[in-house]
């Protein structure tokens, strides 16, 4: 933030300007009244972000303050779009009343009237840290992650502070960004100095990184004398908890959110998976950002905001246990089976509120009445799904597995049940929230309440009789209280002394009036009034603790929830699109008939057109494809669906295809499309480049790697080079499955020197000089590119496209003369020969290793003027 003004400022000001340093970089919401105002630098960036309007408030070194302010009670809109901007804000508010703030103005000496009500900063609201429903996106998971560096080690802590999920893994440096692809957090809190983190990441303390300091906290958190019970954790995964625990603190001003026992993820739990491939496979999100054209909007059917998070969790990490990946698709399979009980699981589960939300209001301290209420109503529900599911037949192991989870909570929903309201409200400051019979103190306060508010109508209809003013009414506001208004015209017969009325206000077309027996029952409904809103408020306390010592018995119900919904509503999907049950396998090997791309097969059905579906079989025998065709063939659409078949398959996801036999992938690449990086300085060559090392350097012989047009960000010959050796490199180093897609058809050379290498294409024809896209992969070379034709169709203006067509004739014949750019090729000796066979080094190179390699200080003038007629014989041989 902008450095503030320096000059001697009013109380008022000085208290603010006190908060303001102790915000640091985040905006500062200063309560005033009904109202959050910013100033100085902190208005201009809130009033433009808002669309608000910025104003002045009195001046500060001789310059008017600007100034913008929000309503309290309809904050949380403004917060989500400065969040959403990139803003953090603190939140400050008013810490006493004024008659506080007087009583402490007398005890200090100073007068009463200029007593200034104390604030404090009660809460810093960041990306990572919301809770609020209206600040949530209900289908998406908000991910706060710390690092910690150990040993050459990262550790990680990442949770979702909206449901207490918390989850610590540690990974070697360079795979840390596959790691943060996969979290996809809202913020990322890392030591200070430390250089690997995010751009945006947050600093704080390197002391609170500490591994010891991070077990004790994890210790304390959860009341145990070791975290044997919840898992083995490294050094470094316990110094990222502890500068997590340590955020939420700071953030929350010493009130932790709710944090459920860390569950420890082991680096190979899941399928492999870094941030260019999930990206160019749009997993989560499509290129254009958001669901819409990504594989989750195309596969999630769930009925609940925690199925849609989990299924997305799903998707991000595929599994590598076939045990634990047949266990889901079962769990599919037994919803895929039974329409009708689906149909019915499906309706309920809609009817259920988001348990684990309301929960971790409620353990946050931000719960409503009406979270206490979603509570009662899910656990009660989840409870009648136990019993209809638990007299099913052939039930799945997982089902049984959630089904004993979902139950448990009889007393404490009784006891909501009777406390409650049906509808509870979104606020308890007006109470209203505790159910008539519950508490009969309350009760009797309410009816006193009650009593007065109906002598008061008795009076008002008394008073119009003894005034003869038939528009007399007794009012209510926050300032007055009760007071009895008439017409102006009207108010000179209560002004008389003997009247019984007292003046209160004068208004433009009004007089406002009070009397004796007015104000007595007025107090007889405050004092009722207030006495019933603080037996309301001791219930509520009273029911938080008890759903506070339960949490992780509800955090586990809304878990069992959210699986069941994910497996019905893949069932659902399955259904809709004839989805397959995929089988798999502990070998290498890959068979896809008749396999569809989701996303693309689902916008080809919204404008009534049909895809085409092909299979893909992939051994050790046959383990890389080879596949040209023409641009807009269908090449890069082949590709990502197998790699996204093969991903849904080991999420537990139906996958569509009439059949997929999928052996067991550990790292998934894919290295489709590229753009350029100008924040970093890549071109898109360079970007290409990159993400194939990546690939070649990390790759093993368990996984599938899809490339496509390798190679064609640089000139022919270069591309065609490169393209060659990599292809050579996934075959014959790697032997991993592989679909390469290529446009140098030279490259069709390599099937006579690899083994495991087929070739393939899309097919294409031209008729009466259009070119039909058939989108189907036959086997076989491809004929040719019909890159001419693709211009015509894309609308390249006919005579570029003759004169481009009497230049690629030219071409032609030129290669067939010479043999073409891979004239001798087929000669060169396979990748593998090359690395076995090292060439000696060069006697240039042999004087440069042997000048590296001398003592220059340990050499005596004698010995160094040897050395230099040695290199000096060895001169004209190295020329020779």
């Amino acid at each position: 933030m902008a450095a503030l003004p320096d000059s001697k400022p009013t109380p008022m000001m000085a208290q603010y300007l006190a908060l303001r340093e102790e915000a640091g970089d985040a905006l500062l919401f200063y309560r005033m009244g009904d109202f959050f105002e910013l100033f100085f630098e902190d208005a201009r960036t809130a009033a433009a972000i808002l669309d608000i309007a910025l104003t002045t408030r009195g001046e500060h070194q001789g310059a008017p303050i600007p100034m913008c302010g929000v309503p309290v009670h309809s904050a949380e809109g403004y917060l989500a779009r400065l969040i959403k901007a990139g803003c953090r804000v603190a939140i400050a508010e008013q810490v006493e009343t004024p008659d506080e703030a007087k009583a402490r103005a007398k005890r200090e000496g100073t007068p009463s009237s200029k007593a200034l009500v104390g604030r404090a900063i009660v809460r810093l609201v960041t990306a990572g840290t919301l809770t609020e429903e209206a600040l949530l996106e209900p289908r998406r998971a908000n991910v706060l992650a710390a690092l910690a560096e150990l040993r050459g080690v990262i550790g990680i802590a990442a949770c979702d502070v909206s449901t207490g999920a918390m989850v610590l893994e540690d990974c070697a440096p360079d795979m840390l960004g596959a790691a943060l692809a996969r979290m996809s957090p809202s913020e990322v809190v890392v030591p200070e100095d430390w250089a690997h983190g995010p751009d945006d990441a947050i600093f704080r303390p390197r002391s609170t990184f500490a591994s010891d300091a991070g077990a004790d906290r994890l210790k304390a958190l959860h009341g145990v004398a070791t975290l044997d019970a919840f898992g083995a954790f490294t050094r470094a995964m316990l110094g990222a908890a502890g500068g997590l625990i340590a955020y939420l603190d700071h953030v929350g001003r010493g009130k932790l959110p709710l944090l459920l026992p860390p569950v420890a993820r082991a680096a190979a739990a899941g399928m492999a998976m870094d941030e260019a491939t999930r990206a160019s496979l749009e997993i989560l999100e499509s290129t254009t950002g958001g669901r819409a054209g990504s594989l989750i909007g195309a596969v999630d059917r769930c009925v609940t905001g925690a199925g849609s998070r989990l299924l997305a969790e799903d998707l991000s990490a595929p599994l590598l246990d076939v045990q634990a990946i047949e266990a889901r698709l079962a769990l599919v399979q037994f919803w895929r089976d039974r329409p009708i009980e689906r149909a019915q699981l499906r309706d309920s589960l809609r009817a259920i509120p988001d348990l684990g939300r309301a929960l971790g209001r409620v353990v946050a301290g931000r719960g409503s009445p009406r979270d206490l209420g979603q509570l009662r109503d899910g656990l009660s529900e989840a409870a009648r799904l136990h019993h209809w599911l638990s007299g099913a037949p052939d039930r799945p192991a997982l089902l049984d597995d959630v089904l004993a989870r979902l139950t448990g909570h009889g007393a404490l929903t009784d006891w909501l049940a009777r406390a409650l309201v049906p509808t509870p409200p979104t606020e308890r400051g007006n109470g209203g929230f505790i159910a008539d019979g519950y508490d009969a103190a309350l009760d009797e306060l309410r009816a006193t309440s009650g009593d007065a508010r109906r002598a008061i109508a008795v009076m008002e209809a008394r008073y119009r009789d003894e005034t003869g003013i038939a528009t007399l009414k007794i009012r209510h506001n926050g300032v007055l209280g009760y007071f009895i208004e008439v017409a102006a015209r009207h108010a000179d017969a209560l002004m008389a002394p003997d009247s019984g009325f007292t003046h209160r206000q004068t208004m433009a077309g009004a007089v406002r009036f009070n009397s004796l027996k007015l104000h007595e029952e007025a107090a007889r409904i405050a004092e009722a009034g207030g006495h019933a809103l603080a037996a309301e408020e001791a219930h509520f306390e009273e029911l938080v603790t008890e759903v506070v010592a339960v949490r992780e018995a509800i955090a586990a119900t809304a878990a069992a929830l959210a699986r069941i919904d994910v497996a019905a509503g893949i069932a659902e999907r399955a259904a809709e699109g004839d989805w397959c049950r995929p089988a798999i396998a502990e070998d290498a090997g890959l068979a896809i008939t008749g396999g569809r791309h989701p996303v693309v097969e689902a916008a080809l059905a919204k404008a009534g057109e049909r895809f085409v579906a092909n299979d893909c079989v992939l051994a050790s025998d046959n383990r890389l494809w080879l596949i040209g065709g023409p641009n807009m063939g269908g090449k890069s659409t082949f590709l990502r669906q197998n790699a996204l078949i093969v991903l849904l398959a080991q999420a537990g996801c139906f996958v569509p295809a009439s059949a997929a036999r999928i052996g067991l992938v550990d790292r998934l690449f894919s290295r489709v499309g590229a753009a350029d990086n100008l924040a970093r300085g890549r071109s898109t060559f360079m970007v290409e480049m990159v993400e194939t090392a990546a690939i070649l350097a990390q790759a093993t012989g368990r996984s599938f790697v899809i490339l496509d047009e390798v190679g064609r960000g640089t000139s022919t010959y270069d591309g065609l080079a490169l393209a060659w050796a990599v292809a050579e490199a996934v075959h014959s180093q790697i032997r991993c499955r592989c679909l390469f897609a290529t446009h140098y058809h030279e490259l069709a050379r390599l099937a006579e020197t690899c083994e495991a290498l087929s070739l393939h294409h899309v097919r294409a024809r031209e008729w009466q000089g259009d070119l039909v896209l058939l989108h189907e992969l036959a086997q076989g070379p491809a004929d040719r590119s019909y890159g001419l034709a693709v211009a015509r169709l894309a609308g390249v203006p006919g005579p570029v496209v003759e004169r481009a067509k009497a230049v690629l004739e030219k071409l032609e014949a030129t290669r067939e003369a010479t043999g073409g750019i891979a004239a001798g090729l087929g000669d060169l000796p396979l990748f593998a020969a090359l690395r076995a066979e090292p060439q000696p080094a060069s006697p240039e190179q042999q004087l440069a290793e042997a000048l590296r390699d001398a003592d220059l200080d340990a050499l005596t003038p004698r010995e160094a003027l040897d050395l230099l007629y040695e290199w000096k014989r060895a001169l004209p041989q190295a020329r020779g």
